[in-house]
């Protein structure tokens, strides 16, 4: 379990292509040395370290993984988010994430306004009922606040601080990311049923629920 709040960016040093992606990842993080096993997000996918030399850890990632994220187009060079699993006792300062990536989106617009860039990403339609306005989700590890919610995409304000110590400062429109929807979003989603099957998730919906 992650919080959606970034401790590194990350450079990919060296991936391979096989039965399963080797990635070398390079970051303060690792030192001290990472345990073995133990669950690192890397750009919102949770993978497990299985090797850490000095300031470089090495994750390895399935086919599935590849198939439902951004990793399979990774090149040596590229930055990515990092977040290290949370622990009892830790800060809960963003929202609860899994490190189970939904699906890849694309960011279709970005634009300043009143201090923040405001950035439009498409909204899968497998996604669309479990997101809502104000609530959370996870573009690459990190956790945002839906502001405004369309049919066919989303937006999210995105702060300076988070702008510069994320990759999100460096992503040039048509760039795909990973997202995440809510944990909560899924399973009030799951309740509900039928209910939610045409319109979607909404305010409304979720009072008349008991929510």
């Amino acid at each position: 379990m992650f919080t959606g709040l970034i401790q590194d960016v990350g450079t990919v040093e060296r991936i391979t292509f096989g039965s399963m992606a080797e990635v070398w990842v390079q970051s303060h993080l690792a030192e001290p040395e990472f345990a073995l096993g133990e669950s690192i997000a890397c750009d919102g996918c949770c993978l497990t370290v299985v090797e850490c030399q000095g300031t470089r850890f090495r994750v390895q990632a399935s086919p599935e993984t590849l198939r439902v994220t951004t990793l399979g187009t990774w090149q040596a060079g590229r930055h990515v988010n990092l977040e290290r699993a949370l622990r009892v006792g830790d800060r809960l300062g963003g929202h609860w994430v899994q490190g189970h990536v939904d699906a890849v989106s694309k960011l279709l617009s970005s634009q300043p306004q009143g201090g923040s860039q405001v950035m439009a990403f498409a909204l899968p339609p497998t996604l669309a009922h479990f997101f809502i306005e104000k609530g959370s989700v996870t573009i690459d590890g990190i956790s945002l606040t839906v502001n405004r919610l369309q049919d066919n995409h989303f937006e999210v304000a995105v702060i300076p601080e988070t702008m510069t110590r994320t990759t999100l400062g460096g992503k040039a429109l048509g760039s795909f990311v990973n997202v995440e929807a809510d944990v909560l979003g899924k399973y009030v989603a799951r309740q509900l049923g039928p209910r939610i099957s045409n319109s979607g998730l909404s305010e409304e919906i979720l009072r008349k629920a008991g929510f």
